[in-house]
């Protein structure tokens, strides 16, 4: 016991002198820290100008505003729980003025970006996992022909980078299948994402002792029978941790769709970064929004798989 509280000690120690090297490292450098700007590009609290977009006469009731159109005697539009009210009873306005203001929270674009990725990610694995799947498959598979579909696409998307991919799905297929820019950016990381869950997938099934298979067919089982119900389930198993740490590269993977303008969580950053000119303080914020993102899923992973431990002991 004395002796793992001492290797905790050490661990805390150079995570200390880390965390003091930083410090240290950041006092040499020549630049002015302003992190109170780094909360407003996450949430924050602010005033919103309210605007007509009607032509017409001012209305005040009880604090309630509402336009009544000239141009169009039916047209009329209301303002209510204004914190500001910037117009008179009896006013003039035109299509676009300031009618008044309210307050409340608002999500910043780091917020935005960060919502934007989770939605690439989830996508990204809803298609990439189905594909995975049967790339897997078709690599074990007793079929020539889709032993070697498989293993030409595997070789093919495992031996280019994605950000060439990427491109290639926007400016190639996006433009024959006209794709937007978000399925294009959607598309690329799943076809990526795929040829790896293959190759797990591939891995954890041959890990499965043939005797498995042989036993399944020796009761009357059918190929996909035996595959689906005997082999799989194991596989699936043993592919979790593996899994899991794709699913993690995929989340950063999906930082690169940013070359094609989709506002996600890097990009965001590098436009909070050129509006503000905090480098540091951005992208040590973009770090760390990630870091948060992967851990949290790290720690779900791990829960689930401590549950199906629990449930096959």
């Amino acid at each position: 016991m004395k002796s793992r509280w001492f290797w905790h000690g050490v661990y805390g120690f150079i995570l200390l002198a880390l965390a003091v090297s930083i410090y240290a490292a950041s006092r040499t450098v020549d630049y002015t820290w302003r992190w109170d700007r780094v909360p407003d590009y996450i949430v924050a609290h602010e005033d919103a100008d309210l605007r007509t977009t009607l032509t017409g006469i001012v209305e005040i009731t009880d604090g309630r505003v509402q336009i009544i159109g000239t141009q169009d005697a039916a047209a009329s539009e209301s303002f209510a729980d204004l914190d500001e009210i910037l117009v008179e009873d009896g006013d003039y306005v035109f299509d676009g003025d300031v009618i008044g203001s309210r307050s409340g929270w608002r999500i910043g674009p780091l917020a935005w970006g960060l919502v934007v990725t989770l939605q690439l990610s989830i996508l990204a694995l809803l298609f990439s996992v189905p594909i995975g799947l049967l790339a897997g498959l078709g690599r074990v598979s007793t079929n020539p022909a889709a032993r070697n579909l498989a293993a030409t696409y595997v070789e093919i998307i495992r031996g280019t980078p994605l950000l060439v991919q990427i491109f290639i799905f926007y400016f190639f297929v996006g433009t024959v299948l006209s794709l937007s820019r978000m399925t294009a950016g959607v598309a690329a990381l799943a076809v990526f994402t795929g040829a790896y869950i293959a190759e797990i997938v591939r891995a954890g099934i041959e890990s499965i002792p043939k005797g498995q298979m042989e036993a399944a067919r020796s009761l009357g089982m059918s190929y996909g029978q035996a595959m689906r119900h005997v082999i799989l389930p194991q596989a699936m198993r043993r592919t979790l941790p593996p899994m899991a740490g794709q699913l993690i590269n995929l989340i950063k993977d999906s930082s690169l769709v940013s070359v094609i303008a989709i506002t996600d969580l890097t990009k965001a950053g590098r436009e909070v970064v050129n509006s503000t000119f905090s480098p540091f303080e951005i992208w040590f914020t973009v770090a760390g929004m990630y870091l948060v993102l992967t851990a949290s899923l790290s720690l779900v992973i791990r829960r689930f798989e401590l549950r199906l431990a629990r449930a096959d002991g």
